[in-house]
């Protein structure tokens, strides 16, 4: 299949590349040259001067996968795209948008004849790479055209179609609203063993506890990683960023009347990482280096 990829960030680069790998047509375009001439000459994949130049390079009917920041760069690059389109093109946003906002893209493209997806995709830098796990909103029949797409970029029982326009990126909040609580509970765990009286060997305990143990998981399995670098995590700041997706999760649960505690302090114990400095902190903030390649401060 032909597939126009926008934005080649560290997901975007390798879901191309992902894509080109599985026998489609790539076409690829980033608003850093510099990016869009590394994807051309390191890795032989066509590519487009601008959005307007991607829709040119692709046979009807195109399939653009937007892979920006959330909020209105998103919007900026449909702007951009759409007068280039004919009916029935599709474009997926296969960013962490707000699912509200991709209920009013679907609203307005489906007004000009452009159908619309919104893909959660989760499994961080390495699975935009070797197989990710993707949940999809949009209308069936469109997604059933798309399927082969999620099919090969995922890994088996990877991919889920889960609703209506707007229900990938939901279900991709709630599951970003898990990990806050999932990576603070990890994160609290280590500073009480940090604390303590004993010569506790982080790295070893990370990895003892994924075998076997009840907490195992993939998160443990990046704990020990990060701990393998940095047995103390002397050379970063417990600074906790956040992408966003935590917070709506919590105003969403709010609305819902959905108690969800251990969601809202892990939000603000992020909050209080940009006060205080503390071990727990930069657990956190090494897992989110781990999965996403998101940024630490450096000591």
């Amino acid at each position: 299949m032909h597939i126009g990829i926008i934005g080649l960030g560290k997901m975007g680069y390798n879901l191309a590349l992902n894509l080109r790998n599985h026998g489609h047509f790539v076409v690829a375009y980033d608003r850093s040259a510099e990016l869009t001439a590394k994807i051309l000459t390191e890795n032989g994949i066509q590519t487009g001067s601008s959005p307007a130049g991607i829709a040119s390079g692709l046979n009807p009917r195109r399939v653009i996968w937007l892979m920006v920041p959330a909020g209105h760069i998103v919007d900026e690059v449909i702007n951009q795209l759409w007068p280039h389109l004919s009916a029935d093109d599709i474009i997926i946003d296969g960013g962490n948008s707000n699912f509200n906002d991709s209920v009013r893209r679907y609203q307005w493209l489906k007004e000009k004849g452009i159908d619309f997806l919104d893909c959660g995709t989760s499994g961080g830098t390495s699975g935009a790479l070797h197989g990710a796990c993707t949940m999809i909103g949009g209308e069936r029949a469109v997604y059933e055209y798309c399927k082969p797409i999620f099919d090969d970029i995922s890994l088996p029982d990877g991919t889920l179609y889960v609703g209506a326009p707007g229900a990938g990126h939901f279900t991709k909040m709630v599951h970003n609203g898990i990990e806050y609580g999932m990576m603070q509970a990890i994160a609290e765990g280590f500073e009480v063993l940090e604390r303590s009286s004993y010569d506790i060997d982080f790295q070893k305990v990370a990895t003892l506890w994924n075998h076997g143990s009840v907490v195992r998981s993939w998160l443990m399995e990046l704990t020990a990683n990060a701990f393998s670098k940095d047995p103390h995590l002397d050379s970063i700041r417990g600074v906790m960023h956040a992408s966003g997706e935590g917070k709506w999760t919590l105003e969403t649960a709010l609305d819902l009347g959905v108690p969800t505690p251990v969601i809202a302090l892990s939000l603000l114990m992020r909050y209080r990482s940009q006060q205080d400095d503390t071990f727990a902190g930069k657990v956190v903030a090494a897992l989110r280096n781990e999965f996403g390649g998101h940024a630490v401060e450096k000591k």
